[in-house]
């Protein structure tokens, strides 16, 4: 499974879009309850206002929360992040630490956006169990358990280290393209033969295809043996989707 994952997601990545490890950092925060194509339409504005750490210290807090209204629970994610900066400034001369026990003591920073920032901007092997992790993992078998620290522990136990950050954007890829909450595109489904949950959702090529998003959809369908059992327009119609949040 790890291996089909690498093949349908050779190129997958952090979706939100950052230069430098604090920008990733307020991208993260901005991200919950919200989806990554509404965060990377606020952030440019975002991050041009205030390049640094201690600019999100002094932030006017009206200012900044008009500035991430969009994304849902401003006020709150407001104060995270000008906590994140004070404390930034105050702790660690502005910039962000690259170690996890430093990262989780932070405003606003649990352990799945410490995770993220890790991996991704400082190239330190992380798992980060968001919510599409979770249940694909689950759904896979490679887990039972429900607490994200539990299962950050019990798959780093099974993957190698070196590819726990890839192997959480190719699973939260599939989590949002093919294996779907209420309904995974099983018929689809290039995993369909190694996985125990086989049936949640749609079985038959066709009805399943419907139910895949994003430009990667013909690959997918191709690598899980059903493209040409799908009409071109419904590739079309699925590739053409935005993935879901």
């Amino acid at each position: 499974m790890l291996r089909a994952l690498g093949e349908a997601y050779p190129d997958a990545h952090c979706e939100l879009d950052f230069d430098t490890p604090l920008q990733l950092a307020v991208a993260t925060i901005l991200s919950a309850q919200c989806t990554d194509k509404r965060v990377n339409e606020v952030t440019p504005a975002l991050f041009k206002r205030y390049p640094t750490a201690a600019d999100y210290a002094a932030a006017d807090r009206t200012e900044l929360e008009e500035m991430i209204r969009s994304t849902g629970f401003f006020r709150n994610k407001a104060a995270s992040l000008m906590g994140l900066g004070a404390a930034l400034v105050d702790k660690h001369g502005g910039e962000l630490p690259e170690r996890l026990d430093a990262l989780v003591k932070l405003p606003g920073i649990g352990r799945k956006t410490a995770n993220v920032i890790l991996g991704n901007a400082f190239d330190v092997p992380g798992i980060t169990v968001d919510t599409h992790f979770g249940r694909l993992v689950r759904r896979w078998g490679w887990t039972a358990e429900e607490d994200p620290v539990k299962v950050e522990h019990a798959i780093g136990e099974l993957i190698p280290r070196k590819e726990w950050t890839m192997l959480s954007h190719r699973v939260i890829f599939h989590g949002r393209r093919v294996c779907h909450a209420r309904k995974p595109a099983c018929g689809a489904c290039l995993l369909a033969k190694d996985c125990p949950s086989y049936g949640l959702g749609p079985t038959e090529p066709v009805e399943a295809a419907k139910l895949v998003r994003g430009p990667e959809t013909p690959r997918l369908l191709a690598l899980a043996g059903v493209v040409d059992e799908v009409p071109e327009e419904t590739i079309e119609q699925a590739a053409a989707k935005e993935p879901v949040a």
